[in-house]
This record gives structure tokens, C-alpha cells and sequence, in this order.
């Protein structure tokens, strides 16, 4: 019997770049067959992240990243608690990470099939698959920056982490203050609020990537 011990960095890697490099690369596609116009979404506010990826080639793009980074974030967030049980940190954090995580995953899968297509039920479908991945996932990487402030070595990185997170929530609470205090000037706005959200998301899973490479994380392969 053999037994190998596989790096799994890039594994967190690829589940937080894929999503990251899909949405910056159909904006761009979309731009230069003319379907969204040429602008820095992050405070222009010129388009949402969902209508980069309705038309022409951008659509094909969209569905042929989005749904493999659905079903790696599965992957990805269910060894994040095998992670932080090696690390003996977050006894609660390792069953809500994992459940949290699947079903963000889910939701980004049911996301990306309404994407581009009418009617209600694919509109709704469309709006749920969103708010629950974006929401879910936050929940999950403040979970995981909780559990590592109790570490000894990543106590400094998961305090760190958690004001990335405090950064993340504060961006979402402003957004909902501003839908109350003045709803035309959100809706002018919301699209930006909507891309500074899924980067500031994304950077933490790079971040995440990259403690798994120094913590030594692996998994193990058996052959007979």
C-alpha cells in the first residue's frame, strides 16, 4: 500500500480566483461586444456583476466557470472544516462552515442557471441563488476568522481576517441604510455595492488559500 500526501493550497486557490478572474473577464468580453458600457463598476456603478454575463460570448463564459467553481466550492468549504479540526480550533465553526458553505455553492449554482433567462420564477430563482451565496459565504469566513483567533499561531491573522469581515458586513450595512434613507441614490449606486462585495469576499478565500499552504494542509491519496 502507498500512501502520498497531496498539497491542497491550490485547491482554495483556484475556488477563490475562478470566481474572481470569471466576473472582471465577462465585464470585459461583454464591454467589447458592446453589451454593458466601458467604465470601473466598483464606483461607477455602471452594471451588476449578473448582467456581465446574460449576452453573447460572455454568457457561454459566465455558465462555463461559474457552475465548475460552484461544485469546487463544495470541495472547498467542506475541507475547511477537516482544516480547522487539524488545527483543533472552532468545534461549532467545523459543522456550520461546511453546512454554510454547501449551501452557498448551491445557491451560486441556481444563481448561475437563471442566469439569462426571463420569467418569474427564474428571476426569483436568480435573487435567492445570490443574496444566500453572498450572505452564506460571508457567514462562513467570519466563522473561520473567529476559530483561528483562538489558534496560537494564527491568532494575529484571524483577528485580521475578522476586520476584513467587519469591512464586509459594514459595506452591507450601508447599503441597506442607504435602500432606507435614499432609494434613488441606491439604485444608482447598488451595482457598485454589489462588486466591492463579492471582491472584498474573494479576497478572503485567497486569504484562506494562503494559510492552508503555511499551515502544511494535505490531503492523503491510498493506492492498493
Amino acid at each position: 500500500m502507498q500512501d502520498r500526501a497531496i498539497r491542497l493550497w491550490w485547491l482554495a486557490l483556484a475556488a477563490a480566483l475562478i470566481p474572481l478572474i470569471t466576473i472582471h473577464l465577462t465585464y470585459l468580453v461583454s464591454v467589447v461586444e458592446g453589451h454593458v458600457a466601458l467604465c470601473v463598476p466598483y464606483w461607477d456603478s455602471c452594471t451588476s456583476i449578473s448582467r456581465t454575463g446574460r449576452h453573447g460570448t460572455a454568457y457561454f463564459i459566465f455558465k462555463g466557470t461559474m457552475l465548475p467553481a460552484a461544485m469546487l466550492g463544495l470541495l472547498y468549504w467542506i475541507l475547511n472544516g477537516f482544516w480547522l479540526k487539524h488545527l483543533g480550533v472552532g468545534p461549532r465553526a467545523r459543522v456550520w462552515v461546511p453546512l454554510l458553505g454547501v449551501t452557498s455553492c448551491l445557491a451560486l449554482g441556481a444563481y448561475t442557471v437563471a442566469l439569462g433567462h426571463e420569467g418569474d420564477g427564474f428571476n426569483l430563482m436568480r435573487r435567492i441563488g445570490v443574496v444566500v451565496y453572498l450572505s452564506f459565504t460571508f457567514l462562513c469566513e467570519l466563522l473561520i476568522s473567529g476559530a483561528l483567533c483562538q489558534h496560537p499561531r494564527w491568532q494575529r491573522q484571524g483577528r485580521r481576517m475578522l476586520w476584513l469581515s467587519e469591512l464586509v458586513l459594514l459595506v452591507g450595512i450601508a447599503s441597506v441604510i442607504l435602500n432606507a434613507v435614499s432609494p434613488d441614490l441606491y439604485h444608482r449606486t447598488d451595482n457598485a455595492f454589489e462588486w466591492v462585495f463579492a471582491l472584498l469576499i474573494n479576497l478572503h478565500a485567497l486569504w484562506i488559500a494562503w494559510l492552508w499552504r503555511q499551515s502544511g494542509f494535505r490531503g492523503r491519496l491510498w493506492t492498493r
